[in-house]
């Protein structure tokens, strides 16, 4: 915000460590699958942190993803007819899309803060949610997934036996 001022002492150690686990690599694959799953409508970030950032802080892309992984007709988030330009409307998508993002089965622990992406706090963190979600879309293989299923691991799911 306009009020933060540079980081010293341990808050840099702290803030260096968490900018270190970001990913670039997995940023093209990520941002492959968004376009691959929403259309080129979306658009695409610039390379780098502060893009991919900048590109999903409205949180209009991150709606139509979680939208896009719902069979017509169930759409869990309402995307404004116009991108919002007020900061707590921005906020409040980003806070929907991770409410869909849980109700679809993203644990909490995967989750992001709001704050996490809106400031750039933890990108790595943004990236770790969209993981969770892009894994659990590929597991459930119900035909709303679009884009490769190599892209993200198959969850592990239960096969009960029964011994006689």
């Amino acid at each position: 915000m306009a009020n933060k001022g540079p980081a010293y002492g341990m808050s840099r150690d702290v803030q260096s460590k968490i900018e270190k686990k970001y990913d670039d690599e997995l940023e093209d694959r990520l941002v492959e699958w968004i376009v691959a799953q929403c259309g080129a409508a979306v658009g695409r970030p610039e390379r780098g942190r502060l893009g991919f950032q900048v590109w999903l802080k409205n949180g209009i892309v991150l709606s139509r993803l979680v939208n896009s992984l719902y069979p017509d007709g169930s759409k869990p988030v309402k995307i404004p007819d116009a991108p919002p330009t007020m900061v707590f409307k921005q906020m409040e998508q980003i806070a929907q899309f991770l409410k869909a993002a849980e109700d679809y089965g993203v644990v909490k622990t995967d989750m992001f803060q709001t704050v996490d992406l809106f400031e750039a706090k933890d990108m790595a963190a943004v990236q770790r949610t969209l993981m969770a979600l892009g894994s659990l879309a590929v597991t459930k293989n119900d035909g709303n997934y679009h884009g490769d299923p190599n892209w993200f691991m198959k969850k592990a799911q239960e096969h009960k036996r029964e011994f006689t």
